[in-house]
């Protein structure tokens, strides 16, 4: 045992303030100057976890507390990233329960506290905002204990200590009476009640790589916790290759790296227990185990969830491919996909055996696709993606089986017809509805299909106030055919620049996705028709001038604005006959294939096949 080390994780639902939290424990921790300038949420550091206010990746930090290191993780709370937070439990011996004082446990919150149960980790429970309006930090805490018991926790666990606080103004306390101060009872609890790291110093060194960082000096830097022994700079290692049936490769470690504050540190050397970054390799993956010792055996390395959905990812054949990104050949997308393999181990990517130029890529959900496709389309990249689907299994019996979900909707009480309505078209079946304050909490279990794009409806249902979480169930048997979009498409006949005089005359038809001066081609959609149906117009048509009038005169006053697509919602939003066209500067929907006269000889085909 490494008793100057504590290895802990934060986990728990979406925006219940891990980061926040995380700010917190490092300036108490010593990580920061006295005057200086940290901005709020310091670990969240890729621009989309800034923008969209979520973790995506887990990191890594560390702070000093009574000559104590305590290293944290911090994870996300998206079930689309949950391989994120599988790799970080393997590195820590406790966990820090984080639940809001007016929330409760919520679906994420039941899915990582599963998971940390099911690796025998050590929880404490910090109960946490409860300066919140209508805060209820005690009937909180009995709700977890519920969950502890549901989750089959062992005496133990379920015997958690816990602290009540806010994570934002500073202060955790043990009990609700208490006098509040500052952080002092967290980190006392958790130097008291989660074990050092169990170690083995005087064993040659190994270690299980569980992340993978980058630096443009060194290059790739394996992150793990050190099983056994010491490591040194200049210390000949074996890497033993997951992918490769433990391949041994020898290699030199040419770079130590401790996590501190927000960034790393390099020291000479680091013991067991300790978590740590080491450079030094041409190729290191995720899984793959380091060892001083050349008879040294692989470390067995957890099966990571599943993935549920699968989309294809193509280059863009588009008649406006390469106006405005660099990167639009296929080796250049295929390279890119293979790179995002070596670090994330919880999607699975693979040529697609009957298109050239088209990739089958497997995940969690549309969130963790539409986060890879986003920064893709920052980095310079032009591509096509299609509608996520859902990975089948068959049964023992041949029958198809597909994936069901556990939702909850919390819905003002106003909203619950909507969302039953739309439930019932999706196929969804209610399990339990319960009356809160002011609204109401529905469950229900329904397909990953019938859940695609389900999240907007609930937004435009509610008015925004409506809140969903979901969660992987099991594979169950096939529910048929599901109905998700009940709408048709406004599609373009002629390529050119819109036109407003057109654009009027096209919205009597729907709602539009482009504005004037817009480029569109033959085949693109550009508007919503309310119908089930999909109508073509020409949105580049030219108002006639006479001798007496000007061009724009009387048209631009009845154009009502575009309706701007997100990533997330264009993904989900288009059909199995559309795709949609990425580029880093616009997001266009459009028909797979483009010209009007092929489009309905192949409809008519599909039909006459059927």
């Amino acid at each position: 045992m490494n008793q100057n080390i504590r290895n802990i994780a934060i986990i728990a639902h979406v925006d219940h303030g891990k980061t926040t939290l995380v700010d917190k424990l490092l300036k108490e921790g010593g990580a920061w100057r006295a005057h200086q300038q940290v901005e709020e949420r310091a670990m969240d550091s890729m621009d989309l976890e800034k923008e969209k206010g979520i973790t995506i990746k887990a990191k890594n930090t560390s702070v000093h507390w009574q000559d104590k290191t305590i290293n944290i993780l911090d994870t996300p709370g998206h079930a689309d990233f949950g391989g994120e937070v599988e790799r970080a439990l393997r590195m820590v011996d406790g966990v820090l329960l984080l639940v809001d004082a007016y929330d409760g446990p919520q679906a994420q919150t039941r899915f990582v506290l599963r998971k940390a149960l099911q690796h025998g980790l050590k929880v404490i429970i910090v109960i946490n905002k409860i300066d919140r309006e209508n805060a209820d930090p005690a009937g909180m805490y009995d709700k977890v204990l519920e969950l502890l018991l549901e989750l089959n926790a062992d005496d133990e666990q379920f015997d958690a200590p816990v602290v009540y606080g806010s994570g934002r103004d500073g202060y955790m306390m043990y009990k609700l009476d208490d006098e509040r101060r500052d952080m002092t009872p967290l980190f006392q609890t958790i130097l008291d009640h989660v074990p050092p790291p169990f170690a083995k110093p005087a064993d040659p060194f190994h270690m299980l790589v569980s992340n993978i960082d980058w630096s443009d000096y060194v290059g790739r830097i394996a992150v793990g916790k050190i099983l056994g022994g010491s490591v040194k700079v200049g210390s000949p290692v074996y890497v033993l290759r997951h992918s490769e049936g433990g391949k041994r490769v020898q290699t030199k470690i040419t770079k130590v790296f401790e996590f501190t504050g927000l960034g790393t540190t390099e020291t000479d050397s680091a013991s067991a227990g300790n978590i740590v970054g080491l450079a030094g390799f041409e190729d290191i993956d995720i899984g793959d185990t380091l060892t001083a010792d050349e008879a040294g055996h692989a470390l067995p390395f957890t099966q990571i969830d599943p993935p549920t959905l699968e989309m294809q990812f193509s280059v863009n054949d588009g008649p406006l491919v390469g106006t405005e990104g660099k990167l639009v050949t296929s080796r250049q997308l295929r390279d890119r996909l293979m790179r995002e393999l070596k670090t994330n181990v919880s999607i699975y990517i693979e040529d697609a055996p009957d298109r050239a130029g088209t990739f089958n890529v497997k995940a969690r959900g549309a969130m963790q696709v539409a986060v890879l496709v986003e920064t893709m389309r920052r980095e310079g990249y032009e591509l096509l993606v299609s509608r996520p689907t859902v990975i089948e299994q068959r049964g023992d019996g041949g029958e198809r089986l597909e994936p069901y979900e556990t939702v909850w909707i919390e819905v003002p009480d106003t909203c619950v017809g909507a969302i039953m309505q739309n439930l019932a078209n999706r196929k969804g079946q209610l399990t339990n509805m319960e009356k809160l304050n002011t609204t109401t909490m529905i469950e229900a279990t329904i397909t990953t299909r019938g859940l695609i794009g389900m999240e907007i409806d609930v937004v435009n249902a509610t008015s925004g106030r409506g809140i969903m979480s979901h969660l992987f169930k099991n594979y169950g048997p096939y529910a048929g055919e599901v109905l998700t979009r009940i709408t048709g498409t406004l599609i373009a006949t002629e390529a050119g620049e819109t036109t407003t005089y057109a654009l009027v005359q096209c919205q009597e038809r729907g709602k539009l996705f482009v504005s004037p001066g817009q480029k569109v081609y033959e085949g693109m959609i550009i508007g919503e028709n309310p119908r089930n149906e999909d109508i073509a117009v020409n949105a580049v048509r030219e108002k006639k001038l006479t001798n007496f009038r000007s061009q724009g005169e009387g048209v631009a006053a009845g154009l009502t604005p575009a309706t701007q697509l997100s990533l997330e919602r264009a993904i989900e939003y288009i059909a199995a006959d559309e795709l949609l066209e990425v580029t880093p500067s616009s997001l266009r929907l459009r028909k797979r294939i483009l010209n009007n006269g092929e489009r309905i000889k192949a409809a008519k085909a599909g039909r006459n096949a059927q």
